[in-house]
């Protein structure tokens, strides 16, 4: 991926499509063409999508088609799956499609590294999972508690919720420096049956380490064996040293790659949470679900490349209809933390405001994405949605299949999904003024045939392909996250000040309110 690819603002489709932005149909006067309908529904691993609700006409799609070909996107897609260096400003290959490539495929060199590490987490898994590991007091492993923040914690949380545990191993995840989440973590657990794994890449990032110190001192307090934390704490580093300075013994650290980014790691070590709450085989099916999608991404033609065309919606609804606002709607409580996850995937990725070539990029890029769960949601922020003064586009996602008997509570599920779509679509313009919901914002609708390891792992392969698509777009680099270590520094000088170091040097609002902490908390801090 070149470093030097031209604004979009300078591309004859960016230009032709801020003409056709000027005057558009309503999406409900759309979507009555059969043959346009047909170009935005497409399915793909399992994943069937329509995307007939967005605004977008079949002049319009041909236009983003064109924008996505002169903004580089074949030669950019061939450099990211050929581990070319497409994280131009760390300067490395982004690999994550080859943690779910299968043994016999793969580039040479990664494939042994990955298949090595899969071997150690399939050994690991019936270990555990089985009883033949035990812990310093010769009892099995019943609770485990994963130690993580970003992207080693939102991947693997989201997939044990929403593929489900089997009930052999209690599974908790703490990620945030809050002391309550730790507390409540550790509630009940009995520390001669509790295993740690703590997952970060330089085994440095403060809020993980801070809780793996504190799960330490819980362990070695309750128990006086030292000896022990080899056999109840484990990590997943890149730094062994840190880790074995720390009391983990190097054997069990399983490793971490500078060439899969935090939020791009679930199909890694990081997803141990997922074999262990429900078998090795559970985690292979959503690596065989990733690596679907990879497939469809890397073959299929651009109009009917699922990852593109959602990028590409993103794009026309983001830089061309104003929509700022990007809502995740899950009508499926199992995907619960989906858009948590997205959020970082999406956000941390594209959140810039520079180019790959280091100059401004001069249009706005990723939207502010949140959402929620199913119905309740239509008692809170869809009255926004539907009567609200913001432009915004919507995703609604759920499953096909039951995952219950009650068939009739599904039903009802997914008749509300599809008919919140359809009034965001059409309105109620036909009714007394002050009831009037004026319609026509764009959605995507994405129907997964059921919710299980293969199809969730398909899901996320696609955000992670449109993310993709977009930066390419954009110009910019979806792989690093500078702007995130900023507050990280600040922070530094804060906590000493808050244990009584000067604070004289800092900005008047800071100031107050580390004094007013250290009044107020005097007893506590």
């Amino acid at each position: 991926m070149s470093d030097h690819r031209p604004a979009p603002t300078t591309l004859s489709a960016w230009q032709t499509l801020a003409k056709l932005s000027q005057s558009l149909p309503r999406v409900d006067e759309l979507i009555v063409d059969p043959s346009r309908n047909t170009a935005l529904r497409l399915s793909a691993a399992g994943v069937n999508a329509d995307l007939s609700r967005q605004r977008i006409s079949a002049a319009i799609l041909a236009e983003l088609l064109d924008l996505a070909k002169q903004s580089g996107f074949a030669d950019n897609r061939r450099s990211l799956l050929a581990g070319e260096i497409v994280n131009t400003t760390e300067r490395r290959p982004a690999l994550h499609t080859e943690l779910r490539a299968p043994a016999t495929a793969g580039l040479p060199g990664i494939r042994e590294q990955v298949q090595s590490t899969l071997h150690r987490v399939r050994a690991f898994t019936q270990q555990i999972r089985e009883g033949v590991w035990r812990g310093c007091t010769g009892r099995a492993v019943q609770t485990v508690v994963f130690i993580g923040i970003g992207g080693s914690h939102l991947g693997p949380e989201l997939a044990v919720r929403a593929i489900g545990n089997d009930g052999r191993l209690s599974i908790r995840f703490v990620a945030n420096i809050d002391g309550s989440t730790l507390t409540e973590a550790l509630r009940g657990a009995d520390p001669e049956t509790t295993l740690f794994i703590t997952a970060s890449k330089s085994f440095s990032t403060l809020e993980t380490l801070e809780n793996s110190r504190s799960a330490r001192s819980w362990f070695l307090e309750r128990t006086n064996q030292s000896a022990g934390l080899a056999k109840h704490f484990v990590a997943i580093s890149a730094n062994v040293p840190a880790a074995r300075d720390f009391g983990i013994d190097p054997e069990n650290v399983f490793p971490m790659w500078d060439w899969v980014g935090g939020r791009y790691s679930l199909w890694s070590a990081v997803g141990l949470p997922v074999a262990l709450a429900s078998g090795y085989d559970t985690f292979e099916s959503l690596l065989a679900g990733a690596h679907a999608m990879d497939q469809h991404f890397a073959t299929a033609e651009p109009h009917r490349n699922l990852p593109l065309l959602l990028a590409l919606a993103s794009i026309w609804n983001t830089n061309f209809l104003g929509a700022g606002s990007h809502a995740m709607l899950c009508y499926d409580d199992r995907l619960s933390l989906l858009p948590d996850y997205l959020q970082q995937l999406e956000m941390e990725s594209n959140g810039k405001r520079v180019s790959s070539s280091g100059q401004p990029v001069e249009v706005h890029t990723m939207p502010i994405l949140w959402g929620g769960t199913g119905t309740a949601g239509q008692h809170a922020y869809h009255q926004l949605l539907h009567q609200g003064t913001r432009a915004f586009s919507a995703d609604f996602v759920f499953s096909a299949a039951s995952p219950t008997e009650l068939d009739h509570h599904h039903r009802w599920l997914l008749s509300h999904a599809i008919a919140q779509g359809q009034a965001m679509m059409q309105g109620d313009r036909h009714t007394t003024s002050e009831k009037q919901v004026p319609g026509d914002h764009p959605t995507s609708t994405l129907v997964l045939e059921q919710l299980d390891a293969f199809h969730l792992g398909s899901l996320l392969a696609l955000f992670e392909h449109k993310v993709f698509c977009q930066g390419s777009v954009w110009g910019i680099n979806p792989f690093d996250q500078w702007g995130v270590e900023l507050g990280k520094r600040l922070a530094n000088p804060v906590f000493e000040q808050l244990s009584g170091a000067p604070s004289n040097q800092q900005d008047a609002s800071t100031q107050y309110l580390i004094h007013q902490i250290r009044t107020v908390g005097r007893n506590t801090l």
